[in-house]
Protein backbone atom coordinates (compact mmCIF):
# COMPACT_ATOMS: atom_id res chain seq x y z
CA UNK A 1 0.00 0.00 0.00
CA UNK A 2 1.46 3.33 -1.03
CA UNK A 3 -0.55 5.52 1.35
CA UNK A 4 0.06 5.88 5.05
CA UNK A 5 -2.27 3.96 7.34
CA UNK A 6 -4.07 7.11 8.49
CA UNK A 7 -4.89 8.08 4.89
CA UNK A 8 -5.95 4.55 3.99
CA UNK A 9 -8.18 4.38 7.07
CA UNK A 10 -10.01 7.48 5.86
CA UNK A 11 -10.62 5.94 2.45
CA UNK A 12 -11.83 2.75 4.12
CA UNK A 13 -14.37 4.72 6.16
CA UNK A 14 -15.66 6.84 3.25
CA UNK A 15 -19.07 5.96 1.82
CA UNK A 16 -18.59 6.73 -1.87
CA UNK A 17 -22.31 6.54 -2.66
CA UNK A 18 -23.31 8.96 0.09
CA UNK A 19 -20.17 11.07 -0.60
CA UNK A 20 -19.41 11.31 3.10
CA UNK A 21 -17.81 9.38 5.90
CA UNK A 22 -20.03 6.59 7.15
CA UNK A 23 -19.68 8.00 10.67
CA UNK A 24 -17.49 11.04 11.19
CA UNK A 25 -17.04 10.54 14.92
CA UNK A 26 -16.11 6.89 14.45
CA UNK A 27 -13.66 7.83 11.70
CA UNK A 28 -11.80 10.13 14.08
CA UNK A 29 -11.03 7.22 16.40
CA UNK A 30 -10.01 4.99 13.52
CA UNK A 31 -7.63 7.58 12.09
CA UNK A 32 -5.93 8.23 15.42
CA UNK A 33 -5.40 4.50 15.96
CA UNK A 34 -4.13 4.10 12.40
CA UNK A 35 -1.66 6.97 12.78
CA UNK A 36 -0.34 5.51 16.03
CA UNK A 37 0.08 2.12 14.35
CA UNK A 38 1.99 3.80 11.52
CA UNK A 39 4.34 5.51 13.97
CA UNK A 40 4.86 2.30 15.94
CA UNK A 41 5.65 0.32 12.80
CA UNK A 42 8.16 2.97 11.72
CA UNK A 43 9.87 2.68 15.11
CA UNK A 44 9.09 6.28 16.01
CA UNK A 45 7.08 5.42 19.15
CA UNK A 46 6.90 2.48 21.54
CA UNK A 47 5.44 1.74 24.95
CA UNK A 48 7.27 1.87 28.26
CA UNK A 49 6.99 -0.62 31.11
CA UNK A 50 3.82 1.07 32.35
CA UNK A 51 2.08 0.78 28.98
CA UNK A 52 2.45 4.46 28.13
CA UNK A 53 3.54 5.69 24.71
CA UNK A 54 7.01 7.17 24.46
CA UNK A 55 9.07 8.71 21.67
CA UNK A 56 11.81 6.51 20.24
CA UNK A 57 12.76 8.80 17.38
CA UNK A 58 11.60 12.41 17.07
CA UNK A 59 12.90 12.69 13.49
CA UNK A 60 10.31 14.23 11.20
CA UNK A 61 8.46 11.76 9.03
CA UNK A 62 7.64 14.18 6.21
CA UNK A 63 3.92 13.66 6.81
CA UNK A 64 2.13 16.53 8.52
CA UNK A 65 -0.40 14.35 10.35
CA UNK A 66 2.24 11.99 11.73
CA UNK A 67 4.59 14.81 12.69
CA UNK A 68 1.79 16.59 14.56
CA UNK A 69 0.98 13.40 16.45
CA UNK A 70 4.65 12.89 17.30
CA UNK A 71 4.67 16.39 18.75
CA UNK A 72 1.68 15.53 20.92
CA UNK A 73 3.15 12.26 22.16
CA UNK A 74 6.40 13.99 23.09
CA UNK A 75 4.56 16.37 25.39
CA UNK A 76 3.29 13.96 28.03
CA UNK A 77 3.26 10.19 28.59
CA UNK A 78 -0.18 8.69 28.07
CA UNK A 79 -1.61 5.28 27.22
CA UNK A 80 -2.45 4.21 23.68
CA UNK A 81 -6.15 4.47 24.48
CA UNK A 82 -5.72 8.01 25.73
CA UNK A 83 -3.89 9.07 22.57
CA UNK A 84 -6.58 7.45 20.41
CA UNK A 85 -9.23 9.54 22.18
CA UNK A 86 -7.41 12.89 22.10
CA UNK A 87 -7.50 15.50 19.30
CA UNK A 88 -9.54 13.26 17.01
CA UNK A 89 -11.28 16.09 15.19
CA UNK A 90 -8.01 17.88 14.49
CA UNK A 91 -6.45 14.71 13.09
CA UNK A 92 -9.50 14.00 10.96
CA UNK A 93 -9.51 17.44 9.37
CA UNK A 94 -5.74 17.31 8.85
CA UNK A 95 -6.12 13.99 7.02
CA UNK A 96 -8.84 15.49 4.82
CA UNK A 97 -6.62 18.44 3.98
CA UNK A 98 -3.73 16.11 3.15
CA UNK A 99 -5.94 14.01 0.87
CA UNK A 100 -7.21 17.21 -0.78
CA UNK A 101 -3.63 18.28 -1.53
CA UNK A 102 -3.03 14.84 -3.05
CA UNK A 103 -6.13 15.28 -5.23
CA UNK A 104 -7.95 12.31 -3.69
CA UNK A 105 -10.80 14.38 -2.25
CA UNK A 106 -12.19 17.86 -2.75
CA UNK A 107 -13.05 20.02 0.24
CA UNK A 108 -15.62 22.78 -0.06
CA UNK A 109 -14.30 26.27 0.65
CA UNK A 110 -15.41 27.90 3.87
CA UNK A 111 -17.78 30.81 3.36
CA UNK A 112 -16.34 33.72 5.38
CA UNK A 113 -19.78 35.35 5.43
CA UNK A 114 -21.83 32.22 6.00
CA UNK A 115 -22.78 30.35 9.17
CA UNK A 116 -20.09 28.54 11.10
CA UNK A 117 -20.20 24.83 10.27
CA UNK A 118 -18.37 22.05 12.15
CA UNK A 119 -16.63 20.78 9.01
CA UNK A 120 -16.44 21.36 5.30
CA UNK A 121 -18.18 19.06 2.85
CA UNK A 122 -15.84 16.51 1.28
CA UNK A 123 -16.38 14.78 -2.06
CA UNK A 124 -14.49 12.04 -3.88
CA UNK A 125 -14.74 12.27 -7.66
CA UNK A 126 -13.04 8.94 -8.33
CA UNK A 127 -14.25 6.29 -5.87
CA UNK A 128 -12.20 3.41 -7.22
CA UNK A 129 -9.35 3.56 -4.72
CA UNK A 130 -11.71 3.67 -1.73
CA UNK A 131 -13.95 0.91 -3.11
CA UNK A 132 -11.00 -1.32 -3.95
CA UNK A 133 -9.58 -0.86 -0.47
CA UNK A 134 -12.89 -1.61 1.24
CA UNK A 135 -13.34 -4.76 -0.84
CA UNK A 136 -9.77 -5.91 -0.20
CA UNK A 137 -10.10 -5.52 3.55
CA UNK A 138 -13.44 -7.35 3.60
CA UNK A 139 -12.07 -10.21 1.49
CA UNK A 140 -9.01 -10.40 3.73
CA UNK A 141 -11.19 -11.02 6.79
CA UNK A 142 -13.44 -13.50 4.98
CA UNK A 143 -10.62 -15.23 3.11
CA UNK A 144 -8.05 -17.87 3.85
CA UNK A 145 -4.69 -16.25 3.06
CA UNK A 146 -2.35 -17.15 5.96
CA UNK A 147 -2.30 -14.24 8.39
CA UNK A 148 1.51 -14.32 8.45
CA UNK A 149 1.51 -13.51 4.74
CA UNK A 150 -0.85 -10.53 5.06
CA UNK A 151 0.92 -7.15 4.73
CA UNK A 152 1.12 -5.32 8.04
CA UNK A 153 -0.90 -2.34 6.79
CA UNK A 154 -3.74 -4.56 5.52
CA UNK A 155 -3.82 -6.48 8.80
CA UNK A 156 -4.10 -3.22 10.77
CA UNK A 157 -6.88 -1.92 8.53
CA UNK A 158 -8.79 -5.19 8.91
CA UNK A 159 -8.43 -4.98 12.69
CA UNK A 160 -9.64 -1.38 12.71
CA UNK A 161 -12.63 -2.16 10.49
CA UNK A 162 -13.62 -5.11 12.67
CA UNK A 163 -13.09 -3.68 16.14
CA UNK A 164 -14.27 -0.24 15.06
CA UNK A 165 -17.54 -1.80 13.83
CA UNK A 166 -17.17 -0.21 10.42
CA UNK A 167 -20.34 -1.59 8.83
CA UNK A 168 -19.39 -0.17 5.45
CA UNK A 169 -16.72 -2.88 5.27
CA UNK A 170 -17.78 -5.69 7.63
CA UNK A 171 -21.22 -6.64 8.86
CA UNK A 172 -22.02 -7.89 12.36
CA UNK A 173 -22.31 -11.37 10.83
CA UNK A 174 -18.84 -11.03 9.31
CA UNK A 175 -17.38 -10.11 12.69
CA UNK A 176 -19.00 -13.10 14.37
CA UNK A 177 -18.23 -15.61 11.63
CA UNK A 178 -14.56 -14.64 11.40
CA UNK A 179 -13.81 -13.73 15.01
CA UNK A 180 -10.77 -16.02 15.21
CA UNK A 181 -9.23 -14.60 12.06
CA UNK A 182 -9.88 -11.05 13.25
CA UNK A 183 -8.04 -11.85 16.48
CA UNK A 184 -5.09 -13.23 14.52
CA UNK A 185 -4.96 -10.15 12.28
CA UNK A 186 -5.12 -7.87 15.32
CA UNK A 187 -2.22 -9.78 16.86
CA UNK A 188 -0.03 -8.50 14.03
CA UNK A 189 -0.10 -5.17 15.87
CA UNK A 190 1.26 -6.74 19.02
CA UNK A 191 4.68 -7.25 17.48
CA UNK A 192 5.25 -3.48 17.43
CA UNK A 193 3.01 -2.45 20.32
CA UNK A 194 1.14 -4.97 22.50
CA UNK A 195 -0.74 -2.20 24.27
CA UNK A 196 -1.92 -0.75 20.99
CA UNK A 197 -3.24 -4.16 19.92
CA UNK A 198 -5.25 -4.31 23.16
CA UNK A 199 -6.51 -0.76 22.64
CA UNK A 200 -7.66 -1.60 19.12
CA UNK A 201 -9.42 -4.73 20.38
CA UNK A 202 -11.45 -2.54 22.73
CA UNK A 203 -11.93 0.24 20.21
CA UNK A 204 -15.71 0.10 19.99
CA UNK A 205 -16.12 0.19 23.78
CA UNK A 206 -13.72 3.15 23.90
CA UNK A 207 -15.85 4.97 21.34
CA UNK A 208 -19.06 4.25 23.25
CA UNK A 209 -17.55 5.43 26.53
CA UNK A 210 -16.07 8.58 25.00
CA UNK A 211 -19.27 9.52 23.21
CA UNK A 212 -21.72 8.64 25.93
CA UNK A 213 -23.34 5.69 24.19
CA UNK A 214 -22.93 6.18 20.43
CA UNK A 215 -24.28 3.22 18.44
CA UNK A 216 -21.92 0.34 17.74
CA UNK A 217 -23.81 -1.67 15.10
Amino acid sequence: MSRGLHLAAYLMAFDTRAQSLQDRTRAGFLLRAAALAELAHRGAVAEDGAGRVQIVSAARTGDGVLDALLGEVGGRPRTWKSWIRRSRDDTLEAVEEELAVLGVVTMADRDPYGPVVPQRAVTMDDPREALDLQLRVAELVRGSVPVAEVPYADAVLAALAAHGHLRLVLSRQDRKAHAGRITALTDRLAGDAPGLARAVTGLNLTMVAAQGGMGGG
